[in-house]
């Protein structure tokens, strides 16, 4: 594993050509947005916060859009058959599309990213309505993923022009979860590189970890990885791909089954893990199994933490510690039929890193899920 220091990320922040003050929100494309919705706000604490299709004039989707503290998901679903929407979900299944960025100026982000080698999904254009105005553009990265620069300085509506406001009796409390913390990327073999210098040269991140294949493996299985930043931190895309091995890996099974490279985890944040994954599992969410014996060197590994080992060893929570502090985690299952994306759910307690401590527990928890499925 490879660090960068933290006196190299306030010389590059200094320079930044590309400033991106977070996520904006992250659309799903999913065969029935309806239901998909119903599942984020019943089992994870999403709010309703907006809406498009039929009553709104939108004749060619149905989109809902809920939300938890900073972070926004929208769900989007074709209403007519032989829609780019729907091949889309034919070929990769429920999966995330675009992962806007929230920027000042989406005219100059895109301006910028087009004279570095960007390829162009949506040109500017301004959006707007009774409540303001908003400019998006686009860019594609890996895979049918995309980035839409959002610029609302000029908008004051619940979400975008094109979208009413949801009222829902359904409101469901939240879990505490906070905003997003990295997103996860799988890409072909041979890959991973390519796309390290996209974002080195297209969006000017900086590459702050690597992992490779003696960081990240079991007996069986491996991959490679390493972890991209903007230059203020707030978006980190950590980018695997596989690596040689007895079997195949969580990222050879996820491109087997997602027909191309995709999103494959979004890690969200929460201030309080044991509270959000105590009532995450309440309402029906299934985590990767640890076994007991995890637990029993715990504290040998990472030292003296402010919790109790008991609560996390009942929820299977991992904890690592690197130089500036611990984190603790957890891994859903795979949230659709395919078995491809999935939640991790994370509270930094001082922390950058991304958990090499627990990569060998978390791959050989996958390892036992991938067995089940018969594609290990």
């Amino acid at each position: 594993m490879s660090l960068i220091t933290s006196d190299q990320k306030t010389a590059d922040a200094a320079t930044d050509f590309m400033p991106i003050n977070g996520t904006d929100y992250i659309e799903l494309y999913v065969s029935n947005a309806k239901q998909a919705a119903y599942f984020y706000k019943s089992a994870m604490g999403f709010q309703s916060l907006a809406y498009s299709g039929l009553e709104t004039g939108n004749r060619e989707t149905e989109s809902y859009v809920v939300v938890q503290d900073k972070i926004r998901i929208v769900l989007t679903s074709p209403l007519r058959s032989g829609s780019d929407i729907g091949r889309h979900i034919d070929k990769h299944g429920d999966g995330v599309k675009v992962n806007a960025l929230w920027v000042d100026d989406a005219t100059y982000a895109y301006d910028e990213a087009m004279k570095r080698g960007a390829k162009s999904y949506m040109k500017p254009r301004e959006e707007s309505d009774a409540d303001g105005k908003v400019v998006r553009s686009g860019i594609h990265t890996y895979g049918e993923v995309v980035h839409i620069f959002v610029e609302r300085k000029d908008y004051n509506g619940v979400f975008l022009p094109g979208f009413t406001k949801w009222d829902s009796y359904f409101k469901p409390e939240p879990v505490g979860l906070k905003f997003v913390d990295h997103m996860v990327g799988n890409v072909e073999l041979g890959n991973m590189n390519k796309w390290v210098n996209f974002y080195q040269e297209v969006l000017g991140f900086k590459q702050i970890m690597s992992f490779d294949d003696n960081d990240i493996s079991t007996e069986f299985t491996a991959l490679m990885s390493k972890v991209m930043s903007n230059n203020n931190g707030r978006i980190k895309f950590p980018i695997n791909e596989p690596a040689p091995g007895l079997k195949k890996s969580q990222v050879d099974e996820y491109l087997e089954f997602y027909e191309g490279e995709g999103v494959q985890h979004v890690a969200v944040a929460t201030d309080n893990i044991i509270d959000t994954v105590t009532k995450l599992k309440e309402r029906g969410i299934e985590f990767l199994s640890i076994p007991s014996t995890y637990y029993d060197v715990l504290e040998e590994r990472v030292g003296k933490i402010d919790e109790d080992i008991q609560p996390l060893k009942d929820l299977g929570i991992l904890v690592d510690r690197d130089e500036e502090g611990y984190l603790l985690q957890i891994f859903t299952k795979t949230i659709q039929a395919r078995p491809t994306m999935f939640f991790e759910i994370i509270q930094r307690k001082g922390a950058t890193s991304f958990g090499k401590g627990n990569f060998k527990a978390l791959f050989e928890a996958i390892e036992r899920e991938q067995e089940l499925r018969g594609t290990l």
